[in-house]
């Protein structure tokens, strides 16, 4: 028996146009937690007014609409987007580059920083307050190119490991907020990290890790200059050209992004005036606190820590508005699996 040749029926194309209207009416009246965004966040009332501010925003039939060149958001990076402990991760790779050259050159223990290295005082180097890590800093950040120093700051993280956890630095950054910021870019927003830590350092692996590309971060500046030659460089200074803690945030904002941010994400009293001037402009606005308040999964630490100081913060939020995110109960998890 000769086989029979299966033909497609044709469809009245009005009939396509229906199917196509009821598919699309279908898919728009769906509810949006049926795409179960933020699936790393537990079903709180944090999770549900983050969510309903970007998806009131963003809807042109309401009032609180926000036009895309307006949807800036912006991140603080330690304890907000990545951990912060037992110290902030640069200074630990600045640590990590002062070992190395004093390997090459142990003549540099005479002095400070490396006094305290050699001796493996990190304390006593925190002691020293600001300047003996500014001291560091310029010492290990100093005196090489861009692209040296950005091929160090990889060679580091491929190879280093978090003294507690033993996973790679970037390993130890917060899944749920990477959630967040995958759904603010689906959703039509721009998200900047704005950093106290050193804007080159972050520019190294921002887009990798974050798909933040480098000119989307804003940080504090070392000095740079200009290098003439058969191949010009650009060469890191031994002096600070800005300083982005505190209400150097608002102002490195306005100088490399132009625009006042509508949302702003942060977990120390560093990122007080970031907060304050975001929420404060016109129209919609949204400002969200990180609380550490996880011994077991991450760290548990506010008023009195040394790092990611949460003071100012927690006694503003109430009347700013500003939605406190409990990590031990907002999260359903905290680090990538």
């Amino acid at each position: 028996m000769a086989s029979r040749k299966l033909r497609p029926q044709r469809r009245n194309p009005a009939t396509w146009t229906s199917c196509g209207v009821l598919a699309l009416w279908l898919l728009a009246s769906l509810p949006l937690n049926a795409q179960s965004p933020l699936a790393g966040w537990s079903d709180t009332p944090s999770r549900e007014a983050i969510l309903r501010f970007i998806d009131t925003t963003v809807d042109p039939t309401r009032e609180t609409f926000i036009e895309p060149e307006d949807r800036i958001a912006v991140f603080d990076n330690d304890g907000t987007l990545w951990a912060e402990q037992p110290a902030y991760f640069q200074l630990l790779f600045a640590v990590d580059r002062a070992r190395a050259q004093l390997a090459e050159d142990p003549s540099l223990e005479s002095r400070s920083p490396y006094r305290e290295i050699a001796a493996d005082d990190l304390g006593a180097l925190l002691a020293g307050g600001h300047d003996a890590l500014f001291k560091l800093v310029f010492a290990t950040h100093a005196g090489r190119s861009t692209e040296e120093f950005r091929r160090e700051v990889l060679d580091w993280l491929a190879s280093a490991r978090h003294p507690g956890s033993d996973r790679p630095y970037t390993k130890m950054v917060y899944a749920p907020m990477l959630e967040l910021l995958d759904y603010l870019s689906a959703r039509g927003y721009r998200n900047y990290i704005v950093s106290g830590g050193g804007v080159a350092f972050l520019r190294a692996w921002s887009e990798d890790v974050y798909a933040i590309p480098p000119e989307r971060v804003v940080g504090s500046r070392m000095e740079l200059s200009y290098q003439a030659g058969e191949t010009p460089l650009i060469l890191r200074g031994d002096a600070l050209a800005h300083v982005n803690d505190g209400p150097g945030k608002p102002v490195g904002i306005q100088q490399i992004i132009g625009r006042r941010p509508v949302l702003a994400v942060g977990n120390s009293d560093g990122d007080f005036e970031m907060l304050r001037w975001t929420t404060t402009g016109d129209g919609p606005r949204l400002g969200v606190l990180i609380h550490h308040t996880d011994g077991e999964r991450e760290w548990a630490y506010d008023r009195e820590s040394s790092i990611g100081r949460l003071d100012r913060g927690l006694d503003a939020a109430p009347e700013n508005g500003w939605i406190v995110v409990d990590m031990k109960n907002d999260w359903r998890r905290v680090f990538p699996d």
